[in-house]
């Protein structure tokens, strides 16, 4: 029994860290036209933004968690704004790690994929992103989130377990090419708030408080490293 349990978590293991062909360049291009219109629209974005929000307050969770802080709970709400709150040490390194993280998060989501996708491990993104959303799910705390999550976690499974393999590697870039280009946007929605004198609490304000270093010069580094994966992860998916 034991053998044969093993053999069985060996092939699925196989399976899920093995290689796929890669899509064909007219696929390529297609996801990311399709996640152009997506992102770009208000009236679009205005819905998409949530799938943002997930991956920006994951970010916040997940990088509490690494630096040892407590996270007591996630939540997202109908505006597509969010909540993470965590417990520990209200200054130092890991505040500073947790609240860089959330601007950050979707850009390098991103890129992470497209390195995957570059390598053609097109099931194993699928499966990393539905083990990130239930780890995500537990910490919810409201029905709104939990619902976001649920329905995004739900289309990964989907995806995963019923469509064909170019369904599947269509819905992946489309998804990676989706984390890339709407992790650029939220970073100038944030500039624009600030310079109309709102926003007076956000990461860039926390982290100045916390670091003694300018608001603007941590807006600077969002959209460094939002730009920058877009340029990297973009390359690796069109196999440039």
């Amino acid at each position: 029994m034991d053998s044969t349990a093993s053999v069985s978590l060996a092939s699925l293991w196989d399976e899920v860290s093995g290689t796929q062909p890669d899509p064909e360049l007219w696929v390529v291009i297609a996801t990311l036209a399709a996640a152009l219109v997506v992102v770009t629209p208000h009236g679009l974005w205005r819905l998409s933004r949530n799938a943002i929000t997930i991956a920006h307050e994951g970010g916040h969770g997940l990088v509490a968690l690494l630096t040892g802080r407590t996270l007591t709970g996630i939540r997202l709400h109908s505006d597509t704004s969010g909540l993470t709150v965590s417990r520990g040490k209200p200054t130092g390194i890991g505040m500073i790690l947790t609240a860089a993280a959330g601007y950050t998060a979707p850009p390098l989501l991103g890129l992470g994929g497209a390195a995957l996708l570059g390598t053609g491990r097109i099931t194993l993104l699928l499966w990393l992103a539905t083990l990130l959303l239930i780890a995500m799910l537990v910490m919810i705390r409201n029905a709104y989130g939990a619902l976001t999550v649920l329905v995004t976690g739900a289309t990964f499974v989907l995806v995963s377990w019923v469509a064909g393999p170019q369904v599947q590697a269509a819905f992946a870039y489309a998804v990676v090419w989706f984390l890339l280009l709407g992790g650029v946007r939220p970073a100038f929605e944030l500039q624009a708030k600030r310079a109309r004198g709102g926003a007076g609490d956000s990461d860039a304000d926390q982290l100045s408080r916390l670091t003694h270093v300018p608001a603007g010069l941590w807006l600077f580094l969002f959209h460094a490293v939002s730009l920058c994966a877009l340029l990297g992860g973009g390359r690796w998916l069109l196999g440039l």
